[in-house]
């Protein structure tokens, strides 16, 4: 990571121990969904090949087509692949190269080092084509909840969330941006945060109407943004966050590494790591920072349960809510 201005370090939950000079080395272990003891079938070798890699979409899709199809895979020209997958037969050999493959003959070959497994006994313990669906189902969760289990492990240091919440509650108004994949766990965090935060602005369009927003808050007494930031990062929120560091605002990310393209945008950096086994990405544990460092905030805002309770009456007044 390259270094920032003088007394601007990042916050980082979970890493090293500081060095001599001060600055604090980094230390991110990746979580794995991997069980103790269990040897995987075809499909399961297939998923351990792909783990690991930042796969667009399609190439996803072509990976859960060889899963599907692990018995087989071995064996499928590029072609076939393509036709299986739905996608083109280029697409197969740039998801080779994304492995780290010269090309789709050398994927091929690795996976026929692979090899079928075990012999067995017909239909006695083979792995069928429901249960290589089953296992990637299932890797999918164990994957997040690996995810979950490591950003457990980060809060164990609760200092980094504190200081942001204390820089968050402080911001009247407070931006909070997230654009594209993002924008879910922005619109989650500020619908929350409005409950128990007097001014919160959401941001979740890109562009000059970001740019204005960033601006106007600014000229409204912000003195901090949070933003959350998941692959592929937008370069928007690059463009944004740029703005927001030259208004003068105290920047709060939270994003899957503190190796993201924005950290050098980011006063304090959050961690939390997204799952990339399924087609699209699974967000869980940025989500459940966002609600921690909601918890957190609440703490700073000496009316958040006043405004809780007020809420709460006039939703009963109202009868928001069926139950």
């Amino acid at each position: 990571m390259q270094s920032r201005e003088p007394g601007r370090s990042p916050i980082i939950p979970g890493c090293g121990s500081s060095n001599a000079k001060g600055r604090v080395s980094v230390s991110e272990e990746t979580p794995s969904a991997v069980g103790e003891g269990v040897t995987p079938g075809p499909s399961g070798r297939l998923l351990g090949l792909f783990d690991g890699h930042r796969l667009t979409p399609t190439q996803r899709r072509i990976a859960h087509c060889l899963v599907r199809n692990a018995a087989d895979a071995p064996f499928l020209s590029s072609v076939e692949v393509a036709e299986l997958a739905g996608v083109s037969q280029p697409s197969v050999t740039r998801f080779a190269v994304a492995l780290g493959f010269d090309g789709y003959p050398a994927l091929r070959r690795r996976l026929r080092e692979l090899g079928p497994g075990d012999q067995v006994e017909p239909g006695v313990g083979q792995e069928t084509a429901k249960d290589a669906v089953r296992n990637e189902q299932q890797q999918a969760v164990l994957a997040e909840i690996a995810n979950l289990q490591h950003l457990a492990a980060v809060l164990a240091d609760p200092e980094p969330v504190l200081q942001a919440a204390r820089l968050l509650a402080a911001s009247r108004p407070l931006p909070v941006l997230g654009l594209r994949a993002a924008s879910a766990q922005a619109h989650g965090f500020a619908y929350f945060a409005a409950k128990v935060h007097p001014d919160v602005r959401l941001i979740d369009q890109g562009g000059s109407m970001a740019l204005d927003q960033v601006e106007q808050a600014v000229q409204a007494g912000a003195t901090a943004l949070i933003c959350f930031s998941l692959p592929r990062h937008p370069r928007e929120v690059v463009d944004v966050l740029s703005a927001a560091k030259r208004a003068g605002l105290t920047v709060v990310t939270v994003a899957e590494s503190v190796f993201a393209p924005v950290a050098e945008l980011t006063d304090v950096m959050l961690p939390a790591a997204v799952g990339s086994s399924l087609v699209f990405d699974t967000a869980c544990a940025p989500m459940m920072l966002g609600r921690v460092l909601l918890q957190a905030m609440c703490d700073e805002l000496p009316e958040s349960v006043a405004r809780l309770e007020a809420f709460e009456q006039g939703a009963a007044a109202r009868g928001l809510f069926v139950g």
